[in-house]
């Protein structure tokens, strides 16, 4: 049958690999291609039948689900990870995401929960290798073809996210704004951490800079080594790239405007998307990523203070010649009740704001908590929605609207009490 997903389930408890492998024998469109009993046999086992999504159970002898799921992202990286626990407490969930689990069910769940969660994942996933079918050869710059030759193409773009005042969620923006990009339209994206005395971009994404920072890369590329620049570019597990501010403030003396830029040419000749998560005050590296920036994504909050800071940013930004255009204002929390209407926040600054976010502090700081990305971790949210359709019209994609039949699922029966 056409469009079947095929499924393996690995549980070390025999009743509930029969019992899912028969509750998903209703399901016309899911097939279960294999069983397993333990982390090693999965990997085995994945390896043979090539499953599109893995039901994976957490703890298991041998090799929990964790490690085999970050075997099987290296093996098999077409299987879609669904992880499977009676535990959901955020640390199991932050490590399975960070293996590359697509997905984190806590047992008891319903029949509902569990076939819409292996529709959704597989879904996401096809649509994702649809979009990257379409992308550069790995290591090819953007409009050239494999073999060194142009074909007309253009380098991607340069998006800076831009606050005149802290405190208004740039940084959790500008991270699942690239996680969104690259896990939901396929794009090849590379994030920056531009605050290079106090950068937060390595917290949020739970990575240690090891020595691998732009503060680094900038005296390799000074010397010419641009060979170099994936030496200290960070892999992700949510598919994005990230070149990490300097673990250490005074670290951050060590990079000049004209290293910045250099960085930012050399990083755009390989991604679609070079997003730049700026510091919050003007200073001469900052000014230099938003004049190399194809975008600046302005944000700010339902604040006076914020509202104030905008306006004089405006103003600066003019004077710099800056075309109207290339700034975008997002409004953060936007549904905050704090007295202050959009039209107030427009009629102030006098243009109008061009996206706008939903508070949502319970998933935000849960995930940030966590090190992992909201996008990742509560897909469905609205918070998630609104950072989806900022990532759409970043890329130039058309803007979706809202599902509202995506997480309809309420009052569901429990079938599963299994350990």
């Amino acid at each position: 049958m056409a469009d079947q997903i095929r499924v393996l389930i690995v549980d070390d408890i025999p009743e509930t690999r029969d019992h899912l492998t028969k509750l998903l024998g209703f399901e016309t469109d899911i097939e279960v291609v294999g069983a397993a009993a333990s982390g090693n046999e999965a990997v085995t086992v994945a390896s043979q039948v090539k499953p599109d999504v893995v039901l994976m159970d957490i703890n298991m002898p041998d090799m929990d689900g964790i490690a085999a799921t970050e075997k099987l992202s290296a093996q098999v990286p077409t299987a879609s990870v669904v992880m499977m626990s009676v535990q959901g407490e955020a640390d199991y969930l932050r490590r399975s995401m960070l293996a590359g689990a697509r997905e984190f069910l806590v047992k008891p769940f319903s029949s509902d929960e569990l076939t819409a969660s292996i529709r959704q994942v597989y879904t996401r996933e096809q649509e994702k290798l649809s979009r990257m079918s379409a992308m550069p050869v790995a290591g090819v710059p953007v409009g050239a073809s494999s073999n060194g030759t142009e074909d007309g193409g253009r380098d991607g773009q340069i998006i800076a996210i831009f606050s005149p005042k802290g405190g208004v969620g740039r940084t959790t923006v500008a991270v699942n704004l690239a996680v969104a990009a690259a896990t939901e339209l396929g794009k090849s994206v590379v994030l920056v951490d531009g605050s290079f005395q106090f950068g937060d971009v390595g917290v949020l994404l739970n990575l240690n800079p090891k020595n691998k920072s732009i503060a680094d890369l900038v005296p390799e590329l000074d010397a010419g080594e641009a060979d170099s620049l994936d030496t200290f570019v960070i892999n992700h597990s949510a598919g994005i790239r990230v070149l990490l501010a300097p673990p250490s403030p005074e670290m951050a003396e060590l990079i000049t405007p004209a290293g910045v830029r250099r960085v930012l040419d050399a990083l755009r000749h390989g991604h679609d998307l070079v997003i730049v998560d700026c510091t919050s005050w003007f200073n001469e590296t900052t000014l230099a990523i938003l004049d190399a920036a194809d975008l600046v994504l302005t944000m700010l909050s339902l604040e006076i203070t914020s509202i104030k800071n905008m306006r004089l940013f405006l103003e600066v930004a003019e004077q710099l010649g800056y075309e109207q255009d290339k700034i975008k204002l997002v409004l953060n929390r936007a549904d905050s009740s704090l007295g202050i209407r959009v039209s107030d926040v427009e009629s102030s600054i006098g243009r109008k704001v061009d996206h706008t976010i939903v508070s949502d502090g319970r998933s935000v700081v849960y995930a940030l908590n966590r090190g992992v990305p909201f996008f990742l971790s509560n897909r469905e949210a609205q918070v998630s929605q609104d950072i989806l359709r900022l990532a759409q019209a970043v890329a130039g994609e058309r803007v979706a609207m809202p599902r509202e039949d995506v997480r309809k699922t309420a009052q569901k029966k429990s079938l599963f009490s299994f350990r």
